[in-house]
């Protein structure tokens, strides 16, 4: 919850790749910057010439399968087979 007159800023974590050093890293920046490299050096040498990776995201738990979306095909699962969810 903000206060009234107090701009929230949303943060989320990018990965980027160095392409001088090919060290890949993690940075903490707004969302409202979409991830661009400006300002953006490596932490490991320094250099300027980084790029922006794309990332993917997957969980795993130990709960209840989700039940299938209406209309899913065949596969099961939460996306009706087209993952590796286990449903």
């Amino acid at each position: 919850m903000s206060s009234p007159g107090r701009t929230v800023r949303h943060m989320a974590t990018y990965e980027y790749l160095c392409l001088a050093c090919e060290h890949p890293f993690e940075q903490r920046r707004p969302m409202t910057s979409g991830g661009l490299d400006t300002a953006l050096a490596c932490p490991d040498c320094g250099s300027d010439r980084v790029r922006r990776r794309f990332s993917l995201f997957g969980t795993a738990g130990t709960g209840p399968s989700p039940s299938p979306m209406p209309g899913a095909s065949a596969g099961g699962g939460c996306c009706g087979g087209g993952c590796a969810c286990g449903g």
